[in-house]
């Protein structure tokens, strides 16, 4: 008798074990999350999602704005008990499921806080900047060097306050993981330059916008050089096979999965609040394996081309800057009255563009001098200088270092391109300092740039003028240079991104 009650018993207590535990797992361990299970240090399985992100009304720059209130996916980190621990008694594995939900629940308060913390900040910043255009001034604790005024801008109150507002709080966490020369390095000369000059400068220790800590964080970045990636990984290149992206694919899936497994910040926001920066041609491929995993990911690109992917609303189009010898070409501009050349171009041939370029105006016209090769003895930027207008036609891709290298010789820039988001389009208005001339009108070249009158030129030359501090690479960078610029183009789309919080 004593017997048959003592095996009821421990059976009764078996099933109530089995019963406190089935429920404790589906309590905590929903579809809603993102699990990872782990066993001492050792990962067993991750798992990286994303969620939809319901559109919101537009605001203060007429982007658009995310809200992922819909619960992100986080992290679960609980070691399961042993197959011995099942044995014990009910208190004790009763304590061990109290302390696991205590702790869920203090993770998620953590997590809560930061959030609330960083859109408290956000919000601060977009109310001041739309004071600044209601009233039409600016709010600063500092004194302003400059003070952008002029019709090169959309909403001048709109973007100084913004820049205000983006010095004052703007940081970024670059992520620490990842060994030179594929991460934290990059080319700091030639028509990638800015991908390295980028990167030394937000992981400078002096950099005002790099953040000490990850949970200051407004934006995080993943300090990746694909232009190194090409370099060190597929270089040399000798088939066609050699061209396939699947490396270039899986090292950043990879990186990615990294930084989601070791830290929360991706899957609190499915990667709203990440970016990556580089000038290569490969660059924008980065998304393409697993388009949903990337599906709100910024992406900062030269070859910003609409027609091939590239958001406006969610990637930023970056400068393409050719650096040589110094971060800034000597200033051999003219006046307008020595500019004799009306429209100049010198490049190699590449691009169906360009092949029309060529056919058309390849060196056939004093006026519209087209090369393909300099002579012996000319001068590149001194030729720039000496004319009206330079021509900027699109090569394979879309960015041409010729469109940063016209406004610093004070030439007036000749869009020839389709479906190129221009850069800072944000805040810049391009019609009021370029010319934007469809790939069709090329054999009309001539006629078109004669028949603009002069008043009209001189108004353009002005502007050029006005704009090109907006493209000028410092280092250390400067209020409203080039850096700043990009740094306010990924500030604006943070901006305009709301991260839900996660359920209490």
């Amino acid at each position: 008798m004593a017997s048959t009650l003592s095996c009821a018993s421990t059976t009764l207590l078996l099933l109530l074990t089995l019963f406190l535990f089935s429920l404790f797992y589906n309590l905590t361990f929903n579809h809603d999350q993102l699990l990872t299970f782990t066993n001492k240090n050792k990962t067993i399985h991750t798992a990286i999602t994303t969620a939809t992100l319901p559109l919101m009304t537009s605001n203060v720059f007429n982007t658009i704005i995310y809200d992922t209130s819909t619960p992100p996916k986080v992290y679960l980190h609980y070691s399961f008990l042993s197959t011995s621990s099942m044995h014990q008694n009910t208190t004790q594995i009763s304590n061990h499921l109290f302390d696991a939900k205590k702790a869920i629940k203090k993770k998620k308060k953590k997590k809560n806080n930061r959030l609330e913390r960083i859109e408290c900040d956000l919000a601060k910043a977009r109310v001041a900047i739309h004071q600044a255009i209601v009233s039409k001034s600016f709010k600063s604790d500092e004194k302003q060097s400059f003070v952008p005024r002029g019709s090169i801008y959309r909403n001048p109150y709109a973007f100084h306050q913004s820049h205000i507002e983006m010095v004052k709080r703007f940081k970024v966490w670059s992520y620490k993981e990842g060994e030179r020369p594929i991460f934290h390095t990059g080319r700091m000369n030639g028509v990638y330059s800015i991908e390295g000059q980028f990167i030394e400068e937000i992981e400078s220790e002096k950099s005002p916008f790099r953040a000490k800590h990850p949970e200051e964080a407004h934006t995080f970045f993943l300090p990746i050089s694909v232009a190194h990636i090409i370099k060190f990984i597929y270089s040399p290149i000798i088939y066609p096979s050699d061209y396939n992206r699947d490396r270039l694919y899986r090292l950043m899936t990879d990186y990615v999965g990294v930084v989601a497994n070791k830290y929360p910040f991706w899957n609190a926001s499915n990667g709203a609040d990440h970016f990556m920066l580089s000038c290569h041609d490969w660059a924008p491929e980065i998304s393409h394996e697993k388009p949903k995993l990337f599906q709100y990911f910024i992406r900062v690109l030269c070859n910003a081309n609409i027609s091939e992917g590239f958001q406006p609303k969610r990637d930023v189009s970056l400068p393409e800057i050719n650096l040589r010898s110094t971060l800034s070409p000597p200033d051999l501009g003219q006046v307008p009255q020595n500019r004799t050349i009306l429209a100049f171009f010198v490049g190699r041939l590449h691009g169906y563009i360009r092949k029309i370029l060529f056919q058309e105006w390849k060196d056939k016209d004093n006026d519209i001098q087209v090369h393909e090769k300099l002579q012996r003895g000319q001068n590149y930027t001194k030729l720039m200088g000496k004319s009206k207008y330079c021509l900027c036609p699109s090569g394979y891709e879309v960015a041409s270092p010729r469109v940063v290298e016209a406004i610093n010789a004070g030439c007036v820039p000749v869009i020839i391109c389709d479906s190129y988001s221009l850069p800072f389009s944000d805040v810049l208005d391009w019609s009021k300092f370029t010319i934007q001339i469809r790939p069709s009108k090329i054999p009309k070249l001539k006629s078109i740039l004669s028949a603009i009158p002069n008043e009209k030129y001189l108004k353009l030359y002005n502007q050029v003028s006005q704009v090109k501090r907006h493209f000028v690479l410092n280092r250390p960078a400067q209020p409203f240079d080039v850096t700043h610029m990009v740094l306010h183009s990924i500030w604006l789309r943070r901006l305009n991104v709301k991260i839900g919080h996660l359920n209490s």
